[in-house]
């Protein structure tokens, strides 16, 4: 089985915040992973697709994804 790519270890993050954080540890670590796999600096999430879609919860998520390595931007 071949290693995730960035686009679905971001998937698997999408599901595990409706999943009201299921296994999300797991999941950024997946992402960081890919990341440096695919030489990439910093993940880009779509803001419509979390669960907390305001500024103090885009804002909670990457604090908690910095702590783990990971950089997170927002599209749009």
């Amino acid at each position: 089985m071949s290693e995730p790519t960035v686009a679905e270890a971001t998937t698997r993050i999408y599901q595990s915040l409706q999943a009201d954080n299921a296994d999300l540890d797991t999941h950024i670590a997946t992402l960081k992973a890919a990341l440096a796999r695919e030489g990439q600096k910093e993940a880009i999430f779509d803001p419509a697709k979390l669960a907390q879609n305001n500024r103090p919860g885009r804002k909670l998520m990457q604090a908690y994804f910095r702590q783990r390595g990971v950089k997170v931007v927002f599209e749009g």
